[in-house]
């Protein structure tokens, strides 16, 4: 039997999906073919921006951008005989390679069977045959370092836990993915739930832990749903509980929410929201694998690195090491976002470049604008300039850049960003999101977002760029947790990279990119202007006048820099600079 997996790539088509849904699987029942084909929404096909998507399984025919016309001849060239649609296809590029995202938009997500018929437990049923010791030699040989953000090696975050001695440990999933236009994990938690589930048991088998903690962020609600879903039915066939497999192993699992704090992506704040406290991150030593939840030795992994485990255990350390570079193992799920054409989930091999990303994968920039600038690793990364664009995806080479790896946000900036702008815009978010305990995040966060401010009003003086040098270092060194740690690195990028756009805003008092209301003067071309009135009729403030015969003209007293007016003109009269 074929299946016929849908999905909708826009986000925004969810009637319209619900709709085919049931056109198509009617279409099937009304021609007697149900016994040919099963149709089934899932939630990642691994195509973005192309409508409604369906996968056909198990050719691996991928048609977009459907509506309900396409049913019959899908049905008719392709259940009943078999042949792929060429007007339809979509060929996906081949530099991506699917080892987290494995099962997502193959696999059923709230079908047990189905993971299992995918390998699933085989890894954990690997894992307890050969005992803790031998799991943990296996993750050192794979070489999988943390897909959090940090980067530390699993098996020795493991390692420390295993060695530490207590009557009772936990294993926590961190499933509190915060950064703006990232959703790397939501999309395996949604996707495929069994294969994090599985994760965090080989995990906790491996360190001696017999409880283990979904932390999932309560605005995920269909992810929250499918992990307790797959939980449930676990429990219910003897896959979690007592002497599973017979094994002598016990393992139980719970979901703890979270309220959308930024900072409680950090360990320790996360362990204090879990143990129901505010979630205020708190000094290390004594780190979490040594004292953790309820003071009790707490291993905690992020989705990402979770559901790689079981292929590693099923494969071999060894064959999951043949992926990625020599100090960066396997692949890495970025969410790619911003001034790209192909924007979506894409997942690569450690060492493929930001230009193979972006470009080969992502098709390059929307309008076929200029690409200015790379950041990746979210409101905490750097920004990385156009001649970098060939530096390979790895934890060091991103660091010597000024920027971060991050949970995987990789968000691309065109000709018409302004630096200063987008600083401002993830500096605020830090700002927003810090808990305020530490003075160097509270305060240092806050007065490097006023000169920002100050900067792009026009206001800006040459030493408040010493200023924001020195009040980041300051922020580096002392901040207590990661959030402060890292909240200058797009300011500190920025200035490194794009000095001369500073120097443009403090020195010149212009904006280079037009995106700073202050620092933008607005005219109207009379020889372009037709006085259709568009732009007059657009103005909030009225500072634009004049008549058909007469043309407009803008007054830049009244004029706020609202853009509106350049928006609205259809004839490019309207002249900014």
């Amino acid at each position: 039997m074929k299946r016929i997996l849908l999905q909708d790539t826009n986000g925004s088509l969810k009637k319209e999906l619900r709709d085919f849904h049931v056109a198509f699987s009617s279409y099937l029942r009304d021609n007697n073919l149900v016994d040919k084909a099963q149709v089934v929404l899932v939630s990642d096909i691994g195509v973005y921006n192309k409508g409604i998507v369906a996968k056909v399984l198990p050719e691996g025919f991928i048609y977009v951008n459907l509506n309900s016309a396409n049913i019959a001849e899908i049905v008719d060239k392709t259940v009943v005989k078999g042949e792929k649609i060429d007007a339809l296809s979509f060929e996906k590029k081949n530099k991506q390679m699917r080892l987290v995202l494995r099962n997502c938009g193959i696999v059923d997500p709230e079908s047990i069977e189905e993971y299992i018929a995918a390998d699933g437990y085989q890894g954990l049923a690997n894992a307890l045959a050969m005992g803790p010791e031998k799991v943990i030699e296996e993750m050192k040989k794979s070489g999988l370092r943390g897909r959090g953000g940090a980067g530390f090696p699993t098996w020795m975050k493991w390692n420390i836990t295993r060695g530490v001695k207590g009557d009772e440990k936990y294993i926590i999933c961190n499933g509190d993915e915060g950064d703006p236009g990232a959703y790397m994990d939501r999309s395996v938690l949604e996707g495929d739930p069994h294969s994090v589930i599985e994760g965090l048991m080989i995990g906790g088998f491996a360190v001696g832990a017999k409880h283990g903690i979904f932390y999932i962020r309560a605005e995920y609600p269909l992810a929250v749903e499918r992990i307790q879903k797959a939980i449930d039915v676990c429990r219910s066939k003897g896959i979690i509980g007592q002497n599973i497999f017979g094994s002598g192993f016990d393992f139980d699992v719970e979901i703890r929410l979270g309220a959308g704090a930024f900072v409680c992506g950090e360990e320790t704040a996360l362990i204090a929201s879990v143990e129901g406290l505010r979630g205020y991150p708190r000094p290390r030593p004594p780190f979490p694998s040594v004292k953790g939840v309820w003071g009790k030795p707490t291993v905690i992994n992020n989705v990402e690195t979770l559901a790689n485990i079981p292929y590693i255990l099923f494969k071999g350390g060894a064959e999951f090491g043949k992926v990625g570079t020599e100090g960066s193992k396997g692949t890495k799920v970025f969410a790619l976002t911003g001034k790209v054409k192909n924007s979506g989930l894409v997942e690569v091999p450690m060492g493929t470049t930001l230009r193979e990303i972006v470009f080969d994968i992502g098709g390059g920039v929307l309008n076929n604008h200029a690409i200015k600038a790379i950041q990746t690793g979210g409101p905490s990364g750097g920004m990385i300039p156009s001649q970098f664009f060939d530096t390979a995806v790895e934890y060091e080479s991103l660091q010597k850049l000024g920027s971060i790896m991050g949970s995987g946000g990789m968000i691309v900036m065109d000709e018409f960003d302004c630096m200063i702008d987008i600083s401002k815009f993830y500096l605020g978010f830090c700002v927003d999101e810090s808990c305020g305990k530490c003075a160097p995040c509270r305060i240092g966060g806050t007065q490097m977002l006023a000169i920002l401010k100050k900067i792009s009003e026009g206001k800006g003086e040459p030493e408040d760029m010493v200023k924001l040098n020195q009040i980041a270092q300051a922020m580096q060194k002392a901040s207590l947790c990661g959030l402060g740690q890292t909240a200058a690195n797009p300011v500190l990028s920025t200035m490194k990279y794009f000095e001369d756009e500073y120097k443009a805003h403090v020195i010149d008092k212009k904006c280079p990119s037009c995106k700073c209301p202050s620092l933008v003067v607005y005219s109207i071309n009379k020889e372009r202007c037709t006085g259709c009135s568009l732009c007059a009729r657009n103005c909030p403030v009225n500072a634009i006048s004049g008549d058909r015969q007469s043309k407009y003209t803008v007054d830049t007293a009244k004029c706020i820099g609202c853009a509106n007016c350049y928006e609205a003109c259809k004839f490019n009269a309207i002249v900014r600079q």
